[in-house]
């Protein structure tokens, strides 16, 4: 009984934090997880390339669509994971993760069933995990779903779906150390609601780079981080810049013929660039 899942990264457009209405669009930045059931009773979890991460966000994403689908069956289960996403950057590589370890758990049980149900179940496992502040509905959406996507994540609702022009790049600058969950200032964050509540609406109207710009300067002034990046970025031409997630990576849109300069901008160790990933045609 085995299974395999596929899910995607994202970038922030608008952090749900401070409003719980968040938005969000898909990075094409895969994380693949295998999941093969066993008789054990046991979840062992492999994370490819990161082996000292914690794995209870994996072991709460299997044993939750266990405790759905199969309860009474015992089963144990062995993981392994594989990601392009870097750890606690802001690229919700939790939220690709549980994504894709739910689908390969309900494919191993021959389980079919629609991607919001695939996505609650990922985003109660990450909050029981405590690997996400509000279940990051928003980030959980754009990584499967793909494109732009707004949400109310204490409704756990989709508010609108958009795609983004495929001409688009993604640069992203990824400094070299992590910011985890535990560690944010919650109650900075939260006291941004009223800005934060702007951006979001600017979000809505489609206005997503004077989106981005105004949840950046908000968020780096709570956490402590640099504006640097995203005013780099579109110094040299970038479409729209700003911090993902509570970074510290910052994700930069940005047209074809501007990439060579923006990377060049920045130490080479730094960057990733991919495309927009717009979901399945």
């Amino acid at each position: 009984m085995r299974g395999r899942g596929v899910s995607h990264g994202a970038g922030t457009i608008v952090n749900a934090i401070a409003t719980a209405k968040g938005a969000a669009f898909g990075v094409d930045l895969r994380t693949e997880a295998m999941v093969e059931l066993n008789r054990s009773g046991r979840i062992e979890v492999k994370i490819e390339g990161f082996e000292g991460e914690d794995t209870a966000l994996a072991e709460r994403c299997v044993l939750n669509v266990l405790a759905m689908i199969a309860p009474r069956e015992g089963y144990g289960a062995k993981v392994r994971t594989i990601s392009q996403i870097p750890i606690s950057k802001g690229l919700k590589s939790s939220s690709a993760a549980a994504n894709a370890i739910v689908l390969a758990t309900l494919k191993a049980l021959d389980v079919k069933t629609v991607p919001i149900r695939a996505i609650k179940i990922g985003t109660k496992s990450a909050m029981e995990a405590g690997v996400s502040v509000t279940g990051a509905f928003d980030d959980a959406c754009a990584s499967l779903l793909g494109g732009v996507v707004l949400t109310d994540n204490s409704e756990q609702r989709v508010i609108k779906r958009a795609r983004l022009p495929e001409d688009l790049k993604v640069v992203i600058h990824v400094p070299p150390f992590q910011i985890r969950k535990q560690s944010l200032p919650l109650a900075k964050m939260r006291a941004l609601a009223p800005a934060v509540e702007v951006a979001f609406q600017k979000a809505k109207r489609g206005q997503y780079a004077e989106a981005m710009l105004i949840n950046s300067l908000c968020y780096t002034s709570a956490l402590g981080l640099s504006m640097d990046p995203t005013f780099k970025a579109l110094s040299k031409g970038a479409v729209a810049a700003g911090l993902s997630g509570t970074g510290p990576a910052t994700v930069i849109l940005v047209k074809e013929k501007h990439v060579n300069d923006i990377v060049a901008s920045f130490d080479d160790k730094e960057i990733i660039v991919a495309d927009i990933y717009n979901g399945e045609d």
